[in-house]
């Protein structure tokens, strides 16, 4: 026996172009060494019977924080909570159970689906936590309901509000607080939590994205620290602007993810061309102009690491693209492309724009289940833009036809960590003229993740790959080489897919 045996994986169904009617696959010091037939089968140090289930390459979630996610399992979950009168409930039963010194962190209210819209004052949130310290995020973790014990760590800073519900630079100072108060086990423990979650859906890899108003130095450290031990592989996005070395000394490989050009359409902050619908709210806030967003990628381009941006809204977006055709001046545009920039979530594109995206060689990270959640006509979009600017959100099939690389993820705990529902997303939108296929999804949840890390020998099912991979039980069965997902003729929806086992460079990091 070797330190580290081969193993041949045998009587399984495995999604490879390199050959798509193998049913064994021996993997060797952490990759693929052999594919094919399970019946011409090289000798291995040890065979695992794989009982017909299907092994695909395993997911990527391009988009992630780790801290917020393992509080949201452990925590106060907010994201069934109807009314202003049921958060207040939710709140009292949870704080009860909470040290009376700590901070009750709750996260997932979606006003934009209460009856009456108008969220708890920061008094009724103190009083029905008994005194306790409250942060309580919205769904798009872009603003917060926080308790009167809390609210004066915010006070003077813009997006303050005396009510309790905090934005911008307000949210990002109670969150600090919030967090703050969490031990390092405890935070530790959150983003071990969050980690062996994502190995339990076939996760095998993630993008954590911090950076200044989302996490801390010390927060970024632990969650990168708990890579590959056992867990996924933590790919680090620093997100603060002229942060280019300062991330690359964090051990990030990107000055992205969280660097804000704007803010999100659920807290009325992402910057918009045009006001928003509902009220007398404006077009949103911008925080990064075209010139700062060209220094700041050729700051990343000097010091060797992605850089990138948070942009929403179609005025944010625009004012990315046009710091990207600043760049491009300087730099030229073949090395912009081989820089490998990204921009996160791209909820307000139009075709002129994406054009640019595939000129300057840009990765849009997106996250499908935003239009699940709250496209279409009659939710939080429609609400907040209007029926047409709604079911122009989200144009991802759009881009993917266009040419625009593509990385799908979670942001969560904005949405679950369920890849499957990414991939349905994606395929079955609520506008179908943004519709794409499962096999395209399916590519940009796995091997686009990969390729937005710039990892090039990860994401396929082939010879002298990384034997990365998730086994699968899959009760709706199998069309394609993937299994079947969406609904039939009667408009029933299939079982999803179970995963039995997820395996990192050969090594399994859940098994179920």
């Amino acid at each position: 026996m070797t330190e580290h045996p081969s193993v041949l994986f045998t009587h399984g169904r495995f999604y490879s172009a390199a050959d798509p009617r193998a049913t064994a696959m021996l993997v060797r010091d952490g990759r693929i060494a052999w594919l094919g037939d399970a019946a011409d089968a090289p000798a291995a140090d040890r065979r695992v019977d794989l009982g017909g289930l299907l092994v695909t390459p395993a997911f990527v979630d391009a988009h992630l924080h780790a801290t917020d996610t393992g509080l949201a399992f452990d925590g106060l979950d907010l994201t069934t909570v109807r009314s202003a009168a049921a958060l207040l409930d939710r709140v009292a039963a949870f704080a009860s159970t909470r040290p009376a010194d700590g901070v009750v962190h709750g996260h997932g209210w979606d006003e934009s689906t209460w009856a009456d819209q108008t969220p708890p004052t920061a008094g009724e949130l103190e009083r029905a936590a008994g005194g306790r310290r409250v942060y309580l995020s919205q769904a798009s973790v872009h603003s917060a309901l926080v308790s009167a014990s809390l609210l004066p760590a915010a006070e003077g800073t813009p997006g303050f509000d005396a009510s309790g519900w905090v934005r911008e630079q307000a949210h990002h100072a109670v969150r600090a607080v919030a967090l703050g108060a969490l031990t390092p086990a405890q935070r530790t423990a959150a983003q071990r939590t969050a980690l062996t979650r994502a190995a339990s859906m076939g996760i095998a890899a993630v993008h954590e994205c911090g950076g200044p108003g989302t996490s801390s130095e010390a927060d970024f450290a632990s969650v990168l620290a708990l890579s590959g031990e056992g867990l996924p592989l933590v790919y680090g996005y620093w997100g603060e602007l002229g942060g280019a070395e300062r991330a690359r000394d964090l051990g990030a490989i990107g000055a992205a993810g969280d660097l804000y050009a704007d803010g999100a359409l659920g807290s009325r902050t992402a910057s918009l061309r045009h006001p928003y619908h509902d009220g007398d709210h404006g077009a949103g806030e911008a925080f990064v102009t075209a010139e700062q967003a060209a220094e700041h990628l050729l700051d990343c381009m000097r010091a060797g690491v992605q850089g990138g941006f948070h942009a929403i809204g179609d005025a944010a977006i625009e004012a990315v693209l046009d710091g990207f055709a600043l760049a491009a001046k300087q730099a030229g545009v073949d090395e912009v492309r081989a820089a490998g920039h990204r921009v996160e979530h791209v909820e307000l594109i139009d075709k002129p724009m994406i054009a640019r995206m595939v000129e300057f060689g840009v990765t849009a990270s997106v996250q499908p289940v935003f239009d699940a959640l709250w496209g279409g006509t009659g939710r939080m979009y429609a609400q907040r833009l209007g029926r047409d600017r709604a079911l122009a959100s989200n144009p991802i099939g759009t881009m993917h036809a266009t040419g625009v690389p593509l990385a799908f993820g979670s942001d969560s705990p904005v949405t679950a960590l369920d890849p499957w529902a990414v991939v349905v997303a994606a395929a079955a939108p609520t506008n179908p003229v943004h519709r794409m296929t499962i096999r395209s999804a399916f590519a940009a949840s796995s091997r686009g993740g990969w390729r937005a890390a710039r990892v090039d020998d990860a994401g396929v099912l082939a010879p002298g790959k990384r034997a990365t991979f998730a086994v699968w039980e899959t009760p709706g069965g199998v069309s394609g080489g993937l299994p079947v997902l969406l609904p039939d003729v009667d408009g029933v929806a299939p079982p999803r897919p179970v995963c039995r086992r997820t395996v990192l460079a050969g090594e399994t990091i859940f098994e179920g």
